[in-house]
């Protein structure tokens, strides 16, 4: 696991945006990325905009989503769009929204990531899957305690969250099967979580994530890292 720490969240997005960049330049053929919604992603996200990278040979696809209906303001597809994706020519795939179907839309989408993912003897195996951490310990949409959580043959499951509804996530199995997993965090209000996961709790499902992933990264600006104990 390797831990970097930026000097503030201007910093951390650029940074962010030229890991993911180096990422695509040498992932080989038909590279493929999960991303992360909220508002450090979208941070490097726009940075990736001015980034010259082969986007029309990308897969990119969402590692979690609201069960709302296209268009919701509160979707991440929509934030995604905006950042990046109305202006680099990659494959972009939404999540489906089947109207009273949670679980059928997140068939569907497991459906749809079959079509560009590899498949192994466990299952989907993703290529650079990027993560946000909640202040629960939460990431994509495997909350603390969550049925997703424990998922163990399914890729994407349907989950509902006491006071956050109907969420949609890529389950443990298939974010721990990714080449690279990028976890980006910023904030002092994040400090607390993120030396919890990464030197106290190990049942978090960020934890879990980072614990089981082939290839975990760490990129932290300062006030997200105050609570570590790092040389």
């Amino acid at each position: 696991m390797r831990v970097r720490v930026f000097r503030d969240a201007g910093h951390l997005a650029e940074a962010a945006a030229e890991e993911i960049a180096a990422w695509l330049r040498v992932a080989g053929e038909a590279p493929s990325v999960g991303l992360a919604g909220g508002t450090t992603p979208r941070r490097t996200y726009e940075r990736l905009r001015h980034l010259s990278l082969p986007w029309d040979a990308v897969d990119v696809w969402l590692t979690d989503e609201r069960f709302v209906p296209p268009g919701h303001p509160d979707r991440n597809d929509a934030m995604a769009r905006r950042a990046l994706f109305d202006s680099v020519p990659a494959r972009f795939h939404p999540v489906p929204h089947l109207p009273g179907d949670p679980a059928g839309s997140a068939a569907a989408y497991e459906e749809d990531l079959a079509g560009f993912l590899p498949v192994g003897s466990a299952g989907l195996q993703a290529g650079l899957v990027l993560l946000g951490v909640g202040e629960d310990g939460h990431t994509a949409s495997l909350f603390p305690g969550g049925r997703a959580l424990e998922a163990r043959h399914r890729g994407f499951v349907a989950d509902e969250i006491p006071g956050k509804g109907g969420r949609l996530t890529a389950t443990l199995p298939l974010l721990a099967s990714a080449r690279r997993t990028m976890f980006i965090v910023s904030g002092h209000h994040k400090a607390a979580i993120v030396a919890e996961i990464l030197e106290g709790h190990p049942d978090l499902p960020a934890a879990l994530v980072s614990e089981r992933a082939r290839d975990p990264v760490w990129l932290l600006d300062r006030e997200a890292a105050t609570g570590l104990h790092l040389d």
